[in-house]
């Protein structure tokens, strides 16, 4: 018995022994290795990771990458080695003896290995590894921290609502020590967030704040809290929130600390009377050495102070100060570059507006609303940047070309002169910079230095600094060697060079003469001016259009009354084209309207009806209060329609269409939409003229829309390209003929009969590659187009075969023998012209089908 006794109680002392080398081994070594890799991998997470405090801070710092990983892929190291630690702990140590764990360090194995998957962003073994421990642990003491972490991870799989009730319930039932609460409160805070509920967010931020005994912690959860008092409005208690961050001092983060005075200074009332007290607080806050890597934030909150109370010079300073600061915050410098563009904008320094603005665009997210309505108006002054560089360039020069020759002298004397003396200041310095570098090294470096150091009788410490003994060296030196290159091996005497010295010599004797200079002889810019007319003129209506276009965006995209009226009235002093001077009064019209200004724009008015009552605007002016019929159809949807019926060629209702949605919408959104499909519609119908007159109008009148720069484009580029009328004789041979009847558009019926009897002529003859088309000509006349794909001689062949027809005469025939299957198809005895695929084209542009079939008829 006591054998037995004795035997049970070594086996007990075995198990012993063997559970604490297990917990010994498993906490010294692997285990213990992966908690020292987790935490090197933590420490390079908060290193790395950069906050953005314009934006509400997540609790947890750690970037989520949505790129897919190969497999393998690691995303740091030292979470994989503490993973690869945990599983060797579990692996090699755990005791699962009878269903339970004997080893009680197998559970913080698991716990490591959850957070290390949950840092290598794979959530789902993550998640596993943390239920295996409330599933096999659930009396463990870190189950409270494994709850925790499960509902991290199950907010980055998008299950927020489900980690508020895990967390929730584990408050409510059990009892908890400061730190897992404080984590705890944190995440369900998170996870509030998340679901865009900041006023329960804010409850339990505070809660962690308040419990934490981490000051890092502290200090992000109270700046947390107050950015989502400001994001609900509560200024006054989101800034208590920021003092708690700042009362806090060394003792939080100095990022915390710096963005926090930021916030409050953001939400100060100016109105208050107390503006010093911000600017001395600032101002503090820029001298403090320690506040270094924060000037950026800093100089910026001083340029928005200065700018909330128009001192617009010194928020200027201090914009730019924060951009010389090399700031790696790319939203700050956008703010700083936007505010720049905004203070140019506001003094219509527009194109140093549009310079800011691009700086800005650049430094934002192209998928933020705010890139979208900055694009909008950066793309609006495109053309006044444009616009106001040629009108200057060209009233610059047209200036100048007006003055007499002593006058033109005069003018780039003064301009020669003021460069001459530039030129010959900096000559000067390059020539006393030259003297000083053949000095001797104390003279040039040595104030004190006696001037005598090199002089022949001086008491020199160095040969070198003797001339008289360097003269008598190089002249030994020549003597002995002759004219010797700078270069290897110079002591070869086939190198020497007799020459080089007289090279030199004249070289130095070809030196450069200023006064020789064209660059600074006022004729060499009198001669660039130009002389001819048209060059003169060519010059002057750039310059009036872009006048024209100017005074039109400054009166629609920017309000800037004053200066559209500047433009628009010297427009109207320089001798405008014809087609710029009504367009010009009518919008000088509605400008004096807008400003109160009856008088003028009455004058205005009675000029436009008086010289121009045969315009448009002069019958919008005469009927302005035109009633049309109602239509509860959208503009969009009618626009849709008509351009169906101008596919159509339904021209004449697409224009009587246009004009009425013009009337009723007056929009500007719709009006040039409907403008230009109007102007094609035109052309189809009118020819080339009408067509120059109506893109004309549109690109005047709606100079900002996408119609009216295609309008431009087209009156620019397409239409100069059109302007060719006369028909090309030498296209017989060509196998592009057309076959064309002409009809009057009162018979469709005609020639619709007449084009389904081709068309079925054709296909009896296995003429497949050739079609038929119905073509608008004008109001009067439409044709109807054979496409032949042959040589005229082809085409006049098809001619005569149609007009011939194919008949049989039954009359005494043998009915009985008849071929009854056989097709027979009329003669067609139209009038027909055949005419090459570009005469076609310069008749359908021009109208001028009289002249093509009058010189058919002379050849």
């Amino acid at each position: 018995m006591l054998l037995i006794t004795a035997l049970a109680c070594s086996r007990k002392k075995d198990k012993f022994i063997n559970r604490v080398w297990h917990d010994v081994t498993t906490k010294n070594n692997t285990l213990y290795n992966g908690r020292l890799a987790y935490d090197q991998g933590q420490e390079e997470i908060v290193k790395s990771y950069k906050d953005n405090f314009w934006e509400i801070l997540p609790v947890e710092r750690l970037t989520v990458s949505e790129d897919v990983r190969l497999p393998n892929e690691v995303l740091n190291e030292n979470f994989d080695r503490a993973e690869e630690k945990a599983v060797k702990a579990i692996q090699k140590h755990s005791m699962l003896i009878d269903g339970r764990e004997r080893n009680p360090k197998i559970d913080e194995a698991f716990l490591l290995l959850g957070k290390a998957r949950y840092h290598e962003q794979r959530f789902i073994p993550a998640l596993e590894a943390f239920n295996y421990i409330l599933y096999k642990y659930p009396t463990s003491n870190t189950i409270n921290h494994a709850k925790v972490w499960r509902a991290k991870t199950n907010m980055r799989l998008d299950n927020d609502q489900k980690a508020i009730d895990d967390l929730k319930k584990m408050i409510d039932e059990e009892f908890l020590d400061d730190e897992d609460y404080a984590d705890a409160t944190a995440m369900i805070a998170q996870a509030f967030i998340n679901l865009k509920q900041p006023d329960s967010a804010i409850t339990y931020i505070n809660k962690a704040g308040v419990h934490t005994k981490n000051n890092e912690y502290k200090g992000r959860y109270y700046f947390i809290k107050g950015q989502l008092l400001n994001q609900l409005n509560y200024k006054d208690s989101a800034n208590s929130a920021f003092t708690q961050v700042i009362d806090l001092n060394r003792s939080t983060s100095r990022a915390y600390l710096i963005n926090a005075h930021m916030a409050r200074a953001r939400n100060f009332d100016y109105t208050g009377g107390a503006n010093e007290v911000l600017l001395e607080e600032l101002e503090k806050l820029e001298k403090n050495r320690e506040n270094r890597p924060f000037l950026d934030r800093i100089y910026n909150q001083k340029a928005v102070y200065y700018s909330a109370l128009d001192s617009t010079q010194l928020a200027i300073v201090n914009y730019n100060k924060s951009l010389r600061t090399n700031s790696d915050d790319t939203y700050l410098e956008s703010l700083n570059y936007k505010a720049l563009g905004d203070i140019q904008f506001d003094t219509k320094e527009y194109a140093s507006a549009g310079a800011y603005y691009d700086s800005t665009l650049e430094r934002m997210n192209v998928n933020s609303k705010k890139y979208r309505t900055l694009k909008k108006k950066r793309d609006n002054l495109d053309d006044v940047i444009l616009y106001e560089a040629i009108a200057k360039v060209n009233d610059s020069i047209l200036n100048v070309v007006a003055m007499t020759p002593s006058q033109k002298i005069a003018y780039y004397s003064k301009y020669t002169d003021s460069i001459k003396a530039i030129a010959i200041a900096k000559q000067e310095a390059a020539e006393v910079a030259r003297i000083k570098s053949a000095l001797p090294y104390e003279t040039r470096y040595n104030p004190t230095a006696p001037t005598a150091v090199g002089g022949p009788n001086a008491e020199a410490t160095f040969y070198f600094y003797n001339p008289t003994t360097v003269g008598f060296g190089k002249t030994s030196f020549k003597r002995t060697f002759g004219n010797r290159e700078l270069q290897d091996n110079w002591r070869v005497s086939s190198i020497t060079n007799p020459l080089s010295i007289e090279v030199a010599e004249t070289t130095k004797e070809d030196t450069y003469d200023i006064e020789q200079d064209p660059l600074f002889d006022p004729q060499t810019y009198i001669d660039q001016l130009p002389t001819s007319v048209a060059a003169i003129d060519s010059l002057k209506k750039e310059r009036n259009f872009s006048y024209y276009q100017l005074g039109v965006i400054y009166k629609e995209k920017f309000k800037e009354y004053d200066l559209a009226v500047d433009k628009l009235e010297s427009l109207l002093q320089n001798n405008p084209e014809e087609r710029l001077i009504v367009p010009s009064k009518y919008n000088l019209f509605k400008i004096y309207q807008l400003r109160g200004e009856e008088a003028l724009a009455a004058q205005m008015k009675n000029s436009i009806i008086n010289e121009h009552g045969e315009s448009r605007y002069a019958k919008i002016l005469q009927n302005p209060d035109r009633a049309l019929e109602q239509d509860e159809s959208s503009p969009v949807a009618i626009y849709n329609q008509l351009y169906l019926q101008f596919n159509k060629q339904q021209y004449e209702l697409v224009i009587e269409q246009s004009d009425k949605m013009i009337a009723k919408f007056g929009s500007e959104e719709f009006n040039p939409k409907f403008e230009l499909l109007k102007a094609q519609a035109i052309g189809r119908l009118r020819g080339l003229e009408p067509y120059k007159k109506a893109l004309n109008y549109v690109a005047l009148n709606y100079p900002q829309s996408p119609e009216g720069k295609r309008a431009q484009f087209i009156y620019q580029t397409a239409v100069p390209q059109l302007e060719n009328n006369m028909f090309s004789q030498e296209l017989d041979d060509q196998k592009n003929h057309k076959l064309v009847y002409t009809f009057s558009n009162f018979g469709d019926n005609q020639i619709n009969e007449l084009k389904e009897t081709i068309q079925n002529i054709l296909r009896e003859l296995k003429y497949d590659k050739m079609k038929v088309s119905v073509d608008v000509y004008n109001e009067q006349q439409q044709l109807l187009v054979i496409h032949t794909k042959r040589n005229k001689l082809g085409a006049e062949g098809l001619a005569e075969l149609l007009s011939i027809g194919k008949t049989e005469n039954t009359k005494g025939a043998d009915l009985s023998n008849w071929n009854r299957k056989k097709k027979y198809y009329p003669a067609i005895t139209a009038p027909y012209f055949v005419i090459a695929s570009p005469n076609y084209r310069i008749l359908q542009i021009h109208k001028n089908m009289e002249k093509y079939t009058e010189l058919e008829a002379n050849q």
